[in-house]
């Protein structure tokens, strides 16, 4: 379903951002295989008492890691497993020990699978749940239509939601969640395909520097943000571009040496001054 033509980014998220939820479900309806899965996994959900049984099921699993947004996690099953079959109150749990927020919430939402190491007492889809869930994921699928994807817009929508929801409070947490990450680079004025050139402590060091949280403790401080994102995305409309470059990140930067390629980040760099000029507009 195509979001109503000759209007901007910005006023085209407004304008979803009211209420997702009822849009969302009426794109599900429209979609043949988002409306199959549901279908299958309402039939199904309530039965479903094991990691096996969940993971074993196709449709079922791709609604649920869907719903989390770990879509990924439907290639990478070890994974997956160790957070149905772990349990998420544990010390040494993988979801623990991550500091992945993304993961804790999925691992923490079957905790009762978890703690009987992939076997829960009862099922823990109630109709709540169950509920919840489907709507979560038709959320998920409504962001990621080409629609949506083209202009940023669904990961301004995505954006919203998660860090309205709580439970995002330190850079990590939003670093553990490709979709927020993106978000707060093109904000903080960089490529996303030239910052992850970085390593994992040079991108902590950098947006520790640029992202302040405190601006998401309230649901206008959070808009603002996303707003700002899009202006920067029809800015820089390649940022959205996942198409890997010809060239590698050596060519790019004329050698493998970190300071090469950290000098693209200085505070002298014209994509943190085009974000400077787009964050006084907000």
């Amino acid at each position: 379903m195509s979001l109503i033509s000759g209007l901007s980014p910005v006023t085209q998220y407004l304008t979803a951002e009211k209420d997702e939820s009822t849009t969302a479900a009426n794109y599900a309806k429209t979609d043949a295989t988002t409306a199959r899965e549901v279908s299958e996994f309402e039939k199904k959900a309530a039965t479903i008492t094991t990691s096996d049984q969940l993971m074993g099921d196709y449709s079922s699993n791709e609604v649920v890691l869907g719903a989390y947004n770990l879509s990924s996690l439907s290639n990478e099953k070890a994974l997956e497993k160790d957070l149905l079959t772990q349990d998420p109150t544990s010390s040494t749990a993988l979801a623990k020990t991550s500091s992945n927020a993304t993961w804790a919430k999925f691992a923490d939402a079957f905790q009762a699978m978890g703690s009987g190491h992939g076997t829960a007492a009862a099922s823990p889809f109630t109709s709540t749940m169950i509920a919840s869930t489907v709507s979560s994921f038709e959320m998920s699928r409504y962001e990621s239509s080409d629609d949506l994807q083209n202009n940023g817009v669904g990961n301004a929508l995505y954006f919203t939601r998660t860090m309205e929801a709580g439970g995002i409070k330190t850079i990590s947490q939003l670093m553990s969640d490709p979709t927020l990450l993106k978000v707060a680079e093109v904000v903080s004025g960089y490529d996303p395909d030239q910052f992850g050139a970085l390593d994992y402590d040079q991108q902590t060091r950098i947006l520790s520097k640029k992202v302040d949280m405190t601006k998401f403790s309230s649901p206008s401080g959070i808009q603002k943000y996303a707003e700002q994102y899009l202006a920067l995305i029809q800015v820089n409309p390649s940022y959205l571009d996942n198409d890997t470059s010809d060239n590698t990140m050596i060519d790019l930067f004329g050698g493998n040496d970190d300071n090469n390629i950290l000098s693209l980040f200085g505070d002298s760099s014209t994509d943190s001054s085009e974000s400077e000029m787009v964050s006084e507009l907000f």
